[in-house]
């Protein structure tokens, strides 16, 4: 069994992007591992499904027969009960007006146990400008958390500024498909602590399936090119030392680059790097109200890793 400390950091961590780089999975195969891991061992790990709000009707499609619900007309109706709604994270991928049409005849759809119960609960948008949040916040239902999507290669703090005192929070690319849509650790670092001096919550995407620092293929290709990935305990671990005990801009760059599984401890109590420690309510106030999820392709990635360290 993982420790507390490990299951605090890691609950409900992963947004399952399975249609996105470098997986690019069809939808069908997306909706089946979703649907797979939900019901699985480290079920508790996973989040919400993660998909482009112009193909909220292909996930309808391919996703009715495997969301809670249906069970209501195949003879096992204790288990639509049994089974929460599905959670999305909608990626506004067309003008916003036309975005919240498409979300609310989906919430629609899937609200009726008979379609299939899932709701979309979060949006993901790329706003050109600070000003630009202003307006999308104003056309945005109170009930949904919108994450902006910063620029993670320049500056972010008047985005994040943008985003303070609002029901918000910040996202940021942490990668991408080739090494050059890394961005530094120093750029990550400044990132966190604009986060922390705006009391903004954020979420990280991309780049991010592998526990700890190091470099790795980047792509599922033969061949692939490779680069230094972003780890998502060092990410989070950074963030935990941020928010609750006001890490330094040189302490978090040097945890976001370290690359030894053997400077991390996760104990029942307390979580560990170096001679640093979090306890578990550093940790727990940390997922709850700052570091919010990872956007992954992949679940199985991060499973397979932390089982290898020995910490799952």
């Amino acid at each position: 069994m993982p420790s507390r400390a490990l299951t605090t950091l890691v609950t409900s961590l992963f947004d399952y992007a399975g249609l996105f780089p470098p997986a690019a999975l069809d939808m069908l195969p997306t909706c089946e591992n979703y649907a797979r891991a939900r019901m699985g061992k480290h079920a508790w790990m996973l989040a919400r499904i993660v998909c482009p709000a112009s193909k909220l009707h292909k996930l309808s499609e391919a996703a009715a027969i495997l969301m809670p619900g249906t069970y209501g007309t195949s003879g096992y109706r204790e288990h639509a009960d049994i089974l929460e709604p599905w959670s999305v994270s909608a990626v506004i991928d067309r003008p916003l007006d036309e975005a919240l049409e498409l979300i609310e005849a989906f919430d629609e759809h899937h609200a009726e146990e008979v379609h299939g119960l899932a709701r979309v609960d979060c949006f993901e948008l790329r706003p050109d400008s600070p000003d630009a949040i202003d307006a999308a916040l104003d056309c945005i239902p109170e009930d949904v958390m919108p994450f902006f999507e910063v620029p993670a290669m320049g500056d972010c703090r008047g985005f994040i500024a943008a985003l303070a005192g609002n029901n918000a929070a910040a996202k940021i690319r942490c990668g991408g498909i080739t090494p050059e849509a890394f961005p530094t650790s120093e750029r990550v670092a400044d990132f966190l602590l604009a986060c922390r001096g705006a009391a903004v919550p954020f979420k990280a995407t991309a780049g991010l399936h592998h526990p700890l620092r190091a470099e790795q293929p980047l792509t599922y290709e033969t061949n692939p090119p490779r680069g230094v990935m972003h780890g998502f305990i060092n990410l989070f671990m950074a963030a935990a030392f941020v928010r609750t005990k006001d890490a330094t801009r040189e302490m978090v760059i040097e945890l976001l680059e370290e690359p030894d599984a053997a400077q991390f401890a996760f104990e029942e109590t307390a979580a560990r790097w170096r001679d640093h420690t979090l306890d578990a309510v550093d940790l727990a106030r940390t997922r709850e109200t700052f570091a919010l999820s990872i956007g992954s392709c992949s679940v199985e990635e991060p499973v397979a890793d932390l089982q290898q360290l020995g910490w799952l």
